[in-house]
């Protein structure tokens, strides 16, 4: 797949991440297709690093991969005695300390945080397998538009382990708390069919239009005023967290707040 953002210069490009901008468009752009952009937590800090590099006139970020596949998810090099090179191995975390191994866990779940800042919409572009740390990283966005030959997959609890790259918040919120379960603990495929049907993706398209289709999504959102769109993903964000008359009062407050920075009146 021919990468849309090849003629940019790169902001970052380490350790398998690649982020480039183009005006109000940011690209992250997972590049290690031989090994179908398995994941370390070296990409892990480079996606956070892709995260605090985005220039304030970022609007739009689009997360994509190189090659056939998303991301088949955790390198299972670290679950052997050897680990990463310069890394702690995951046996090694397991033996430390209850506050050690949290901290790290916490570090490593910040390259899946900020794809949701109320400043920006993240969409990811996702074809072949989601497997894992790959599903959870898609997870992660705002939207998801995938291929028709996408496959998703939760496969942490097949392994004895649970999906700890918050992942677990945005599958429950998108699909329900049944179907999440039934996922997680089968780590049976879902497909692209499937996934626009329960939400899990906002739609599917041949896997040669995906990243026309997502330019094209990423042009829609930007033709609206950026404090709206701001305004507007802060209050869908929080209204579960909300009661009815909660976010009716939310509602008034965001509006009051858009009509009078039309009007030129400040608070």
């Amino acid at each position: 797949m021919a990468s849309p953002d090849q003629d940019l210069v790169p902001v970052l490009d380490k350790d398998g991440v690649r982020l480039t901008v183009d005006d109000a468009i940011a690209t992250v752009t997972l590049t290690n297709p031989a090994k179908r952009n398995a994941q370390s937590p070296a990409l892990w800090r480079a996606l956070t690093e892709a995260g605090r590099q985005l220039p304030g006139t970022v609007r739009v970020v689009v997360l994509r991969a190189e090659g056939k596949s998303f991301s088949a998810g955790l390198d299972r090099q670290a679950f052997t005695p050897e680990g990463f090179d310069g890394e702690p191995s995951f046996i090694d975390l397991a033996r430390g300390a209850d506050t050690e191994l949290d901290a790290t866990i916490a570090e490593y779940q910040e390259a899946f945080t900020w794809w949701r800042r109320s400043d920006i919409v993240s969409v990811a572009a996702v074809q072949g397998h989601a497997i894992g740390a790959g599903f959870q990283l898609a997870l992660a966005c705002d939207l998801r538009v995938v291929a028709d030959d996408v496959q998703f997959a939760m496969r942490e609890t097949s392994l004895g382990l649970v999906p700890d790259l918050t992942g677990t918040h945005p599958l429950v919120g998108l699909v329900g708390y049944a179907r999440a379960l039934e996922i997680c603990v089968t780590g049976r495929f879902v497909t692209a069919e499937e996934a626009v049907n329960t939400g899990l993706a906002n739609l599917a398209v041949p896997a040669g239009q995906l990243d026309d289709t997502v330019r094209d999504l990423a042009s829609a959102v930007l033709a609206a005023p950026r404090d709206a769109v701001v305004e507007t993903k802060a209050l869908l964000r929080g209204a579960q967290d909300r009661t009815y008359e909660e976010q009716r009062t939310a509602e008034r407050q965001a509006q009051a707040r858009r009509l009078r920075d039309l009007a030129g009146i400040g608070d």
